[in-house]
């Protein structure tokens, strides 16, 4: 174990940084397209534009299981650079700028969310709602299962995951024998070791998306999620466990081009199978079965691409990427609240989806980089989106963590 926390330590993975970084990125413009196609969402725009949807299906798959890949590297990290305090360090880190958001950050996307779906409107107001809120409970059923409820993390379920992994492993780690321990990461590592990494991971991917995904669809509620929790604990334990690998990651880059034609065509094949049934109330179990394992290939596919690519091109450290690190937790918890309130108010305004959308992405960008900035240099706050109480002095470069 030993030489485990040895190699993490010597490890410097800027390419996970920027792969972090940019993924959190993608999530504007994805909840900015949320407003204009035809799922459901917390705010729709009066002219929907479902040419958006299969976009917005490119990055579905594998956006989130991307984030708890680099999420479970970056706990091996920290996990090594403190065996003891660990969870502590995990809990005070996540869980504060989660019970944060839940009652300051996320409540206006509750409301106007009331506000707009509510027949006749919501007018208790905005303090009314936040007494309510407060009480917890559901707030406004349009239609039964279909509830506004208090409160609520939205978008911040990841966070509450990533704590929820986080504490599954310290447990495994306290309570499990260390031979029991070893036997299950080296059995993992074997499986990875050459292609397997392109294959094995791949394969429980497609299993929990077929076998699992149409009996228990992802629901974000923590409790009854077995899906989400099957496909994410799956990458947050394989990034754990290979942190200080050589051999996968480097298989990775290898197979990028081979992976990046395997995601595509996945893609291509996913999209004209639901085209094909475009005009149909149902499609066939058999064909959906069919779907959702193309699902599962590009999901893994297009990570380990994206890996791949990453590896490649092997970034150093910089300024502006020590920046950005620091800035992504933030600005992530303030984004969707931030498109919420920005859509609702330039509705009266009745721009064409084609302005009014980049308008969105680049207000969205601004405002949270604007707010990010303010949170930096506030001492207080910055404990509530995630930040060290202090800034960090700086460091010489071999000093810094691996990973963010």
């Amino acid at each position: 174990m030993a030489d485990f926390h040895r190699m993490i330590r010597m490890q410097r993975r800027y390419d996970l940084d920027w792969v972090r970084v940019l993924a959190f990125a993608l999530l504007v413009p994805y909840h900015v397209g949320m407003y204009y196609v035809s799922w459901d969402w917390h705010v729709k725009s009066p002219e929907l534009v479902t040419a958006l949807e299969p976009l917005m299906i490119l990055s579905a798959p594998w956006r989130l299981a991307l984030l708890f890949l680099v999420s479970g590297v970056a706990t091996a990290h920290l996990r090594a650079k403190l065996p003891s305090g660990f969870l502590r360090q995990r809990s005070w880190r996540l869980l504060l700028p989660l019970l944060f958001g839940m009652y300051v950050v996320v409540p206006p996307q509750a409301y106007f969310e009331l506000v707009e779906k509510v027949p006749g409107g919501y007018h208790a107001g905005y303090f009314g709602f936040i007494a309510d809120y407060l009480k917890g409970g559901d707030l406004h059923c349009m239609a039964p299962g279909d509830c506004v409820d208090g409160p609520t993390w939205n978008h911040l379920w990841f966070v509450a995951y990533l704590w929820t992994y986080s504490l599954g492993l310290w447990a495994a780690c306290r309570l499990l024998p260390q031979s029991w321990r070893d036997t299950a990461a080296a059995f993992l590592r074997r499986a990875c070791n050459g292609q397997g990494i392109l294959w094995w991971p791949m394969l429980g991917l497609v299993a929990a998306r077929v076998l699992v995904y149409p009996h228990a669809p992802s629901s974000h509620d923590l409790v009854d999620d077995a899906y989400n929790h099957l496909q994410y604990g799956l990458v947050f334990a394989l990034g754990f466990l290979l942190a200080a690998s050589e051999g996968p990651w480097e298989q990775l880059r290898r197979h990028r081009h081979r992976m990046l034609v395997l995601a595509m065509a996945a893609y291509a094949l996913m999209l004209a199978a639901f085209l094909a049934f475009d005009d149909s109330e149902a499609i066939p179990s058999a064909w959906m079965s069919l779907i959702w394992g193309l699902w599962g290939v590009m999901q893994w596919a297009a990570i380990a691409a994206i890996l791949g690519y990453a590896r490649h091109w092997n970034p150093q450290d910089s300024p502006l990427l020590r920046y950005l690190t620091a800035a992504v937790f933030p600005f992530y918890i303030l984004h969707q609240t931030v498109i919420v309130v920005l859509a609702h108010h330039l509705k009266p305004l009745r721009l064409a989806p084609a302005l009014e959308g980049p308008l969105l992405i680049a207000a969205t960008f601004a405002i949270c980089l604007l707010g990010y900035e303010g949170i930096r240099r506030i001492g207080w706050l910055r404990p509530l989106f995630g930040l060290r109480r202090e800034a960090a002095t700086r460091q010489l470069p071999d000093a810094r963590p691996a990973t963010g």
